[in-house]
């Protein structure tokens, strides 16, 4: 090749880290690489795919791999850390996720028998969905293997929805260059967006259920019967 492989992170040497690896991955393997980095991010989260999918555009403007090939590949490894994931849903199973979930504080049975009814109204367009979000790219598969979504379905809308994410990134580090690292920025704004969103949610939560305990006990105390002398 003309330009090699590790020259690739120049433009982005504040994440040395992370684009070296990544660097390294295609360096030595080419497509498949990107697509095992890819398939690794679903599995650990705070692997940034914000990260891994425009460098792999960028390596393509560059010729050092296809656009489609990029494409092709990080796609491929989003379904495989999909499926990883799925199955460990699956194993987990519905009746160890009710106990444990039991046993979460502030958390009732009633919340899981609500989110299982939701997921098996919604499911095909939350897997869909999902693959678009950050953070939810990876944990939406668990539920899917917990409640046993078809398989033909669940890889059908996990592979369409990552076919956009991924496509999307990929053209952004493609025609950005060597300003691939833009993408990563820009989106990083939306992840902690998403993480903001989804801790005021939490915290919404638990000011609801310790509402409640706290009008359940005052509403005890108030209207206890009177004693008999």
């Amino acid at each position: 090749m003309d330009l090699p492989f590790r020259n690739l992170a120049a433009p982005a040497q504040s994440h040395d880290g992370v684009v070296g690896w990544v660097v390294g991955l295609m360096e030595s393997l080419g497509g498949p690489g990107a697509g095992l980095a890819i398939a690794l991010e679903n599995l650990f989260p705070p692997i940034p795919s914000e990260a891994i999918l425009p460098l792999a555009g960028f390596a393509a403007s560059r010729g050092e791999l296809g656009l489609v090939e990029a494409i092709a590949w990080t796609t491929a490894g989003s379904v495989v850390g999909a499926l990883a994931l799925y199955w460990i849903g699956a194993l987990l199973g519905r009746d160890r996720f009710r106990a444990l979930a039991s046993r979460v504080p502030l958390v009732k049975v009633s919340d899981v028998d609500r989110t299982e009814a939701w997921f098996r109204r919604h499911g095909a367009k939350a897997v869909f969905l999902g693959r678009m979000i950050p953070l939810f790219r990876s944990f939406i598969s668990v539920p899917a293997g917990i409640e046993r979504m078809p398989m033909a379905v669940f890889l059908a809308f996990t592979a369409l929805g990552s076919l956009i994410w991924n496509t999307a990134f990929v053209l952004a580090g493609y025609l950005l260059g060597e300003s691939w690292h833009l993408v990563e920025q820009y989106a990083g704004v939306a992840s902690k967006a998403v993480v903001a969103a989804v801790g005021a949610a939490v915290l919404c939560f638990v000011a609801v259920r310790l509402r409640e305990l706290w009008s359940a006990s005052s509403g005890t105390g108030r209207h206890r019967p009177a004693e008999t002398p």
